[in-house]
């Protein structure tokens, strides 16, 4: 409901602008661009064609640029920076939280990073590369670094002051981190409890000292793990000596959730996650080209495999007939596993302590989906094709690859994920791959040796 909503907003911001840009009413487009929040801006840019948005780039006031970048896919972010100046970059990025900034940055070619990076201040580039010192998709990456520290032996009256004097809190504050002399962190204090506490109680006396850190080099998917389980608001993160060095919130923790889940779904299409919809055509073409390509070759692979057959198929035909149905119920079988599998991994269920039995699992739901669907597909070809024989070679090969489809779906995430490579993005092809040939090869096969 939400996402038709939001939506169904676009489309009427869309028309509206369109018309007025049609008509030559820069004035009025510029109003309703200032008057719609960075977020509702950035949805703007990114459901408009490359011409229109550059367009409404030019009539968006220079100080909102900043607060839309952040809000920006990174393909359409990193197409509007490629088309601004360096010190126009810089300033639009002068106030950005530091995790946005980090990821700003990252994604940014190393050229334009470097003249950027030369454009910045002392300060603010001493910031920036902080923020890319740490790894991407971790716990420092994500982090940001607007925190407020106490120390134990202050008061709740001081520290009251000391708030009011400085006249806000960052965003999304739920908790102040307590702090030694040399930035270790030692506990914190829930701004709730700060509010109810008396005014002559120590810090001390009200913190939490047994506060819950995320290491700094901990995996972003394990810290949206954390925040899930525990209901966390914010965190604190801390180096490898304990020291503050920031903090995550929960909508940093909501991107990486979202993000995720792009990823997952475009990945299985061979997509980038960020992939600007409105791309221009030949940068569109040759990214999808390469995933072609890779699908192309695979099956290639599975012609092969029946290349080898090329007699037999040409003495019965009805084998030619029947060649595909093994390999798509293996493929969708396959499918459903590794689906299954990649998803468990995700949620952290799935272990190297446990990977073991779910392997045997998916292999006993496997050999029963074989035995159900090998008499069924038997029985159906018998009487169709009045040849018994035919009916027990097709579901002799459904019974293999069933098989090969449930060893292939369980295993191949945990293997892939052991080699650093991304079951999301190449498990569906290669699991397709493996039950097209052993399927092919599995029916063709025995059907050589028993019908010619």
């Amino acid at each position: 409901m939400a996402e038709a909503l939001e939506s169904k907003f676009a489309q009427g911001q869309l028309r509206t602008l369109n018309a007025a840009l049609a008509n030559g009413r820069f004035v009025s487009v510029r109003k309703i661009l200032h008057e719609l929040p960075p977020s509702d801006v950035a949805l703007v840019l990114e459901s408009s064609p490359t011409k229109t948005r550059d367009e409404l780039w030019e009539l968006i006031d220079g100080e909102f640029h900043g607060d839309i970048l952040e809000e920006l896919s990174e393909d359409v972010r990193n197409g509007i920076i490629s088309k601004m100046t360096p010190l126009h970059v810089v300033d639009a990025l002068e106030e950005m939280d530091t995790d946005d900034l980090a990821e700003t940055l990252s994604s940014l070619p190393e050229e334009v990073l470097q003249d950027i990076l030369q454009s910045m201040d002392t300060q603010d580039r001493l910031r920036a590369e902080q923020a890319l010192s740490y790894g991407e998709e971790t716990a420092g990456f994500i982090m940001n670094t607007d925190t407020i520290t106490l120390r134990p032996d202050v008061t709740v009256d001081v520290v009251l002051r000391y708030i009011r004097l400085k006249g806000e809190l960052p965003k999304n504050t739920d908790t102040l981190y307590v702090v030694n002399r040399t930035d270790n962190l030692i506990g914190l204090v829930p701004v709730a409890r700060l509010l109810t506490a008396a005014p002559e109680d120590t810090v001390a006396e009200i913190m939490d000292e047994d506060a819950e850190a995320i290491p700094v080099n901990m995996p972003d998917d394990e810290v949206a793990s954390l925040f899930e389980r525990y209901n966390w608001l914010s965190a604190p993160v801390v180096d490898e000596r304990n020291r503050l060095a920031g903090r995550i919130t929960i909508d940093d923790v909501v991107d990486i959730i979202r993000e995720d889940a792009e990823h997952s779904m475009m990945s299985m299409a061979g997509l980038d996650d960020e992939e600007d919809t409105f791309a221009p055509v030949w940068q569109s073409t040759q990214r999808r080209s390469v995933w072609l390509g890779v699908n192309l070759v695979t099956a290639l692979m599975a012609a092969a495999v029946s290349d080898l057959f090329e007699a037999t198929l040409s003495q019965l035909a009805v084998l030619a007939i029947l060649n595909t149905i093994v390999p798509s119920m293996g493929g969708v079988a396959g499918n459903q596993t590794l689906t299954l599998v990649i998803r468990g991994m995700a949620l952290g269920h799935v272990n190297p302590s446990n990977s073991r039995w779910l392997v045997s699992k998916e292999l006993a739901i496997g050999f029963l989906n074989g035995v159900i669907w090998a008499v069924l597909i038997a029985t159906v070809i018998a009487l169709w094709k009045q040849n018994m024989m035919l009916g027990v070679i097709i579901a002799f090969a459904m019974m293999v690859n069933l098989l090969a489809a449930a060893l292939a779906g369980a295993t191949l995430p945990i293997i892939m994920k052991k080699l650093k490579i991304d079951p999301a993005l190449a498990g569906s092809v290669i699991l397709t791959t493996i039950t097209d040939v052993v399927g092919i090869f599995a029916f063709l096969g025995t059907a050589t040796l028993f019908l010619v």
